[in-house]
Parts: C-alpha cells; structure tokens; sequence
C-alpha cells in the first residue's frame, strides 16, 4: 500500500516544496542541479523537510543510479559492492546515505577515495548538523547545506495537494490544528490527514486529536525550529534570564532534541560569553557534556537543568572571544610579525622566567600588539591582579 507522503512526493525541482534559500532558480544549488554537475552534498535539518526527496530529484535529472544506506545499518563491504559494480564504467551512482552523523571513521575512510575521484556522488541527511562527527577529509570534499522547517504557508501548499488527492474537505479549525501540530513537518502532515481521511472524508479537530493529541516537535514555523530554540536559550543564557533559559531547554528535550545537539551549544557558551569571568562553567559544561552522553535521557535532563542554572547565573565576558576573533582578523589580512630571535627554538639568548622569580622583562613579539581587553568580570579581576603582582613585584 502507497502512503499518501509517497504519492504526493514530488519528482521535478518546480514541484518541490520549501528550502527556497537552497532550491531556487537564484540559488547556486539548484544552477548546479540543472547543470548536472553536482558535487558532494550533506543535508541536515528536522524531518519531513525534504532532504530525501532532494536526494531522489537530483539523481532523476543528472540520471544516475540511486541507492539509499541507513548509517544505522550500513555495512562497508555493502559500500564496495555497489563501487564495484561501477568500475570502469561512465556511469556513477548516486549514494544516498541516512543519518549520516552515525558513520563511523572507518565507513568514512571507505568513502574518501570514491568522493576524491568522482567515482560517485555521495548525498548525506542527518537531523543532526554533521559538522561535528564527518572528518575534515570528508568536510573538505563536500558542501554542507541545512534543511529549515517547513512554513505555514509551504505546508499549507501541500495540504491543498492531499485534499485533492484524497477528495476530503476539512473543517477550519481543524486545518488550523493540522498545520500547527506538524510543527514544519511535511511527511507528518500527510500522515495524519492520510489516516484521518480513511475515517472520515469531512474531517474535524475532534478526529485530528484522537491520532494526534499534541504536537509532534518543537515549533509551529520555521521560525520556531529546533535552531531557533536553540538560539533563544543561548540569548537567555547571555541574558542571565534563568527562567527563560531553562524553559527553552525543556522545549529542546520535549523536543526530542539530542543531548549532544545541547551540550555542544553549552560548553561554546561557556567559553564564548562567560569565559575567564568563571573559567570553572567551561568546566562544568565539559562534564555536562560527558556525562550526559553516558547517562541519555531521562536523567540527563537533570544534569542539563543543573548546568543551565549555574550558566546563567554566572558572571558575563567575551573578552577571550573577542580576543582571539581580533588576533585571527589581523593574521588574515596579513599582519604577521618576525619572532624575536631569543624566543625562537633552539636559539640563545632567552631568559628563562623561573631563574628570575617567575617573571623577567624581555620582548616576545618585534610589534606591540593589543588584542586582550579584559572586562575586568569575576574572576578576570583576579587574573588582573595576579598579572600586575607578577610583574609589579619583579620590576622592584
């Protein structure tokens, strides 16, 4: 039996619905798809985006062979079956792999040489951004492009195409109901109105919550996505508001949302907006981090409470952050400053700190360079004064 998502997905680049900052006649992308000329692509982004549905289009129009592998399940010598079959041949497939932030660094390793050669076009879709988990090698040979949740109005576009395929007529508040629970989710849209409609062909909220009693993610609009709750928590943070914060956490976990997807947003934060004002968040958030990879939910909601309170509640600085940003900027447009030569290795004439109390006066760059203000925050007014003693009492 064919599924409504099934039937209704669509086949041409005009009919796909959504991504219109990826999939747009403007849009670098969609030239290279009608181009066939494709390179090696990740998707991430919530389900019922249409990250499959991309991956199918593609190989119809550049007309290559598709196979699909699930990183779950996928087995490497499944991945050689399929290369050589395709050896000294003109045609390449098209390997479409799921979940793609499960590859494991072996798989990854197997793919490598078929990605440097073009042997084959490797797409990957996670709901997981996979920035993290896919090495630098596959980074570097590949484009990563992110799914957004579905609209209001791009949902509603492919409800009017369900009530025409299954000849239903829908009650107003029940289509209200319909596209706000499926929370920018195309294929859980089409799979509640496709079993509400084998019930009934006028279909009310009444019947819609009798399948579904809530709604299934974490937003009504794109404007609501799993990274905008995201964003809105780490503002709060930044915000000291405690409240705020933990309630946008609790919508993530609600949410479904990955302990690693939240902790990685923590541990930056610390470091980023708190920073040597309490260098021990960094430290907390780290734990957090590993903890709550071994412990999973529902416990671990408890850790990240935990974290999330003290986050805020700590004291404000991104004098690290802005730091480094104002270092790498001079670097890159070509700022670069001839090391002294008594600091240089193997080289004579340095003056060991230690043998001077800890400190000696002595140049380390042949430019004075000002990167680090300090925000004079928490703790960075102890780290202050522990460099003004250092080398007020030496100077003496």
């Amino acid at each position: 039996m064919n599924n409504l998502a099934n039937i209704l997905r669509p086949t041409t680049l005009e009919n796909f619905v959504g991504q219109s900052h990826i999939i747009h006649p403007s849009k670098a992308l969609y030239k290279l798809i009608k181009q066939k000329d494709i390179p090696h692509l990740f998707f991430y982004g919530k389900p019922g985006t249409g990250k499959t549905t991309l991956a199918k289009i593609i190989a119809k129009i550049v007309g290559m062979d598709y196979y699909y592998f699930n990183a779950t399940s996928i087995k490497v010598e499944e991945l050689r079956t399929v290369f050589k079959k395709y050896t000294n041949t003109l045609i390449k497939p098209l390997i479409f792999i799921d979940e793609v932030h499960r590859l494991s660094k072996n798989q990854q390793e197997v793919l490598l040489p078929v990605m440097e050669n073009y042997n084959a076009i490797i797409i990957g879709a996670s709901t997981e951004n996979p920035f993290f988990t896919l090495t630098a090698a596959i980074r570097s040979r590949s484009f990563l492009y992110e799914f957004k949740a579905l609209t209001k109005v791009e949902l509603n576009v492919i409800l009017k195409q369900a009530i025409n395929e299954l000849d239903i007529t829908l009650e107003s508040d029940a289509k209200e109901y319909l596209i706000n629970s499926s929370s920018g989710d195309g294929r859980a849209l089409l799979n509640l109105i496709d079993f509400a409609a084998k019930i009934e062909k006028n279909i009310s909220k009444e019947l819609l919550l009798e399948l579904r009693q809530r709604a299934i993610g974490d937003g009504v609009s794109s404007s609501d996505s799993h990274y905008d709750l995201a964003s809105a928590m780490i503002k709060s943070l930044r915000g000291s508001d405690v409240d705020a914060a933990l309630y946008y956490l609790c919508r993530l976990i609600d949410g479904g949302e990955s302990v690693e997807f939240i902790t990685r947003r923590l541990v930056i934060f610390a470091s980023e907006d708190i920073g040597n004002a309490n260098p021990n968040a960094l430290n907390l958030a780290s734990s957090t981090m590993t903890t709550t990879k071994t412990i999973g939910y529902p416990e671990s909601r408890i850790i990240l409470s935990q974290c999330v309170i003290y986050l805020a509640s700590s004291p404000k600085s991104n004098a690290s952050y802005k730091a480094v940003n104002k270092g790498l900027e001079q670097v890159k447009d070509g700022k670069i400053i001839e090391i002294p030569n008594h600091i240089k290795d193997k080289a004579t004439g340095y003056l060991y700190p230690h043998d001077f109390g800890g400190w000696v006066n002595q140049n380390y760059l042949t430019q004075k360079v000002k990167l680090y203000d300090s925000n004079n925050m928490g703790f960075e007014k102890t780290l202050n004064e522990w460099l003004n003693k250092i080398k007020g009492e030496n100077r003496k």
